[in-house]
């Protein structure tokens, strides 16, 4: 039974950094933050890397906070916490920054109409290039109006 718990909290955990990548999204790096996020919007640099991307070492240390919690304090429910928001941080990673932005030219030809439907929401999303009026959504939960069959 232990283990039924165990993934219940690493699943919800996952689904929870959806909600709160919109939410980060929306209000902070659209919000107050905006000077860390506006890199990834406006390509004015030529770096790999974007101030963008403290954030996410933000939630890779909340992340490794949960494994030493469950390591050093034995705090069970910081593994499969930390867990999810590895998981998390791995999709939305391989979601946006790879397959979306192409940061490494992999998944180039990925023509499925889920696919065609994530890179038509973000392509709406970064037509603003300003702080104000970026339609903000999640990466997996994106609305139906942008998932089109062939």
């Amino acid at each position: 039974m232990e283990i039924v718990l165990w993934i219940v909290v690493f699943l919800g955990t996952f689904l929870f950094m959806e909600g709160m990548a919109w939410f980060t999204h929306k209000y902070i790096m659209h919000g107050f933050l905006w000077k860390l996020h506006k890199d990834h919007h406006r390509k004015d640099h030529s770096s790999w890397w974007e101030r963008n991307d403290l954030f996410f070492v933000f939630y890779a240390l909340v992340s490794i906070s949960c494994f030493l919690l469950w390591k050093y304090e034995d705090v069970w429910i910081g593994l499969p916490i930390g867990l999810g928001i590895l998981a998390y941080g791995i999709t939305y990673f391989t979601v946006h920054d790879i397959f979306i932005h192409q940061r490494f030219k992999v998944f180039r030809n990925a023509d499925h109409w889920y696919a065609r439907g994530i890179r038509r929401a973000h392509k709406i999303h970064h037509k603003h290039l300003g702080k104000e009026e970026g339609e903000c959504f999640g990466m997996l939960l994106v609305p139906f109006k942008y998932f089109q069959k062939k």
